[in-house]
């Protein structure tokens, strides 16, 4: 009980002052104009790429995604771009087999007849079938649209030219039906709004590193020391408030994506997950402040600390995109990408990003309050980072 009372006092102290500071409002209010421009910025994108002119990101890679085609007339086949999708000629016996295990990722039937329907005018019948549990399948179909797309414009102008060159009908011999987003507005919904989601949480680092650098700056952490609260407590209490102020950051970043425009699933498991997330990253840059002598050494190593950490959330949710793997998940951007995409999420899948976030929050506050606790990291001489690494470990005594 006294545990929480002190770190609560804390964090409602740290709270209030925060919130009145006049630098944090500035912050604020500055934050929600660069989120502005950045949905203008992503929506006039996504329209350019959409639009006949627009730019193509379907990924120009060999391999990344492969296709059974069965096509007896060979006219489709030979129109499907080989730089994007590895194709497989087969007669279809075992490909929705194949599709199943996972050894294709489509399967593509044409009608045996296509080449007499085309030269009649008739109707071709064509089938794709993916699975949709493979984010390649994106790839997959939008490849195969475009493909019937320019047969389909080719075929009516020859037809219609042929049988009267006045007739301007818009009948046209293979039907077409698309169905779904591109892949270039998967990329723009799904990376770059999982982005916007998680941005929040790095942009109060300053807050925590003003917080802690700054009882060194001030000489105010003899102080804290000298009272009756373990640093353990301190640490707690300053952290849980810029959590807390991050996720009242993200609650209103999430209200204005919304009424942009964008579509977000499963708002309030969403929601959590982001917040959640935001707990290591305090930790870290508690750690940082704890052993920083000043502010300029805490901004240089709260760069490097970022980079890592975005390094560990995204590359995990892009190599989910073009690969489909479980421990992909262990970046909690990956499960939050999938949950407001509204993709089918398994428990152990989000245990396993919940689980990571736990266990690295855990570990960085330890560091951070053992880190604060030390008079020699405090007011000085400082040890090193191989010498403080060893004593932590207890590989080496003071």
């Amino acid at each position: 009980m006294k545990l929480s009372m002190n770190f609560s006092i804390i964090t409602r102290w740290e709270f209030k002052n925060t919130l009145r500071s006049k630098k944090f409002i500035l912050i604020f209010f500055m934050q929600l104009s660069v989120l502005a421009m950045l949905i203008f910025m992503f929506n006039s994108f996504a329209t350019n790429i959409e639009s006949e002119k627009g730019l193509s990101l379907t990924p120009s890679l060999v391999d990344f995604a492969t296709l059974d085609v069965d096509d007896p007339g060979g006219y489709f086949k030979k129109s499907i771009d080989p730089e994007i999708i590895k194709i497989y000629s087969t007669n279809g016996n075992s490909s929705l087999l194949r599709l199943e295990t996972g050894e294709t990722n489509g399967f593509y039937t044409v009608s045996s007849d296509s080449i007499q329907r085309i030269q009649n005018g008739e109707v071709v019948d064509t089938v794709l079938y993916l699975d949709y549990s493979d984010p390649r399948r994106s790839v997959v179909r939008d490849s195969i649209n475009t493909t019937t797309k320019s047969l389909s414009s080719a075929l009516t102008q020859s037809y219609l030219q042929s049988v009267n060159p006045s007739n301007t009908s818009s009948q046209t011999g293979i039907n077409e039906e698309n169905t779904g987003e591109s892949l270039p507005m998967q990329i723009i919904k799904k990376v770059m709004l999982v982005v916007l989601l998680f941005l929040p949480l790095f942009l109060f680092g300053n807050i925590i590193i003003d917080s802690v650098v700054g009882e060194k700056e001030r000489k105010t952490g003899e102080i804290l020391v000298a009272m009756p609260i373990s640093p353990g407590e301190i640490l707690l209490g300053k952290g849980l408030a810029v959590v807390a102020i991050s996720a009242l950051q993200v609650v209103m970043w999430i209200a204005v994506l919304i009424a942009a425009g964008f579509t977000i699933n499963n708002v309030i498991p969403v929601y959590f997950l982001v917040v959640l997330t935001a707990i290591p990253i305090v930790g870290l840059t508690s750690i940082i402040g704890a052993y920083a002598k000043n502010y300029k050494e805490a901004g240089i190593g709260l760069t490097f600390a970022y980079i890592i950490v975005v390094g560990f959330l995204i590359v995990p949710a892009l190599a989910y995109i073009s690969q489909k793997s479980f421990f992909a998940n262990i970046s909690p951007m990956t499960a939050v990408m999938r949950l407001f995409a509204g993709e089918a999420i398994s428990i152990p899948e989000i245990l396993m990003s919940v689980t990571a976030v736990i266990i690295l929050s855990i570990i960085f506050f330890k560091i951070a309050a053992w880190l604060f606790g030390r008079d020699d990291v405090l007011f000085g001489p400082r040890p090193g980072p191989v010498k403080l690494t060893l004593q932590f470990f207890r590989i080496k005594k003071r």
